[in-house]
């Protein structure tokens, strides 16, 4: 990885902090800030309780193998739920996950209404 990739993965991780903050999740932070560079398995950013956030900043991603990496991740470290926050150059955030994981995070949702 060279250190342009590594500072756009940091920014796109702050970029996702920042994101999260003001949606209401003010305890979202770079698990790399706090614990130097991330031990194997921690979510590139934690302060959303029960999600496991894997990051990627790149114009062309493999989702199936970055969701691959959290799903793995996420049983190593935190159980959480594992997500793929992405973006490529120029376009909004976006949020992949399996199609289960979604279904029970609506209905649960919807239950508290």
């Amino acid at each position: 990885m060279s250190i342009n990739s590594k500072e756009k993965g940091k920014r796109g991780e702050l970029e996702v902090v920042q994101l999260l903050r003001n949606a209401g999740f003010p305890a979202a932070e770079r698990t790399a800030q706090y614990c130097g560079n991330n031990p194997e398995g921690a979510a590139d950013v934690r302060g959303v309780p029960g999600i496991h956030i894997e990051v990627k900043r790149v114009e062309h991603l493999n989702i199936d193998d970055a969701l691959d990496q959290s799903r793995r991740d996420a049983g190593k470290t935190d159980g959480g739920l594992p997500i793929v926050v992405h973006r490529r150059n120029g376009k909004d955030w976006k949020v992949t996950m399996d199609a289960r994981d979604w279904i029970a995070l609506f209905k649960k949702a919807r239950e508290r209404e």
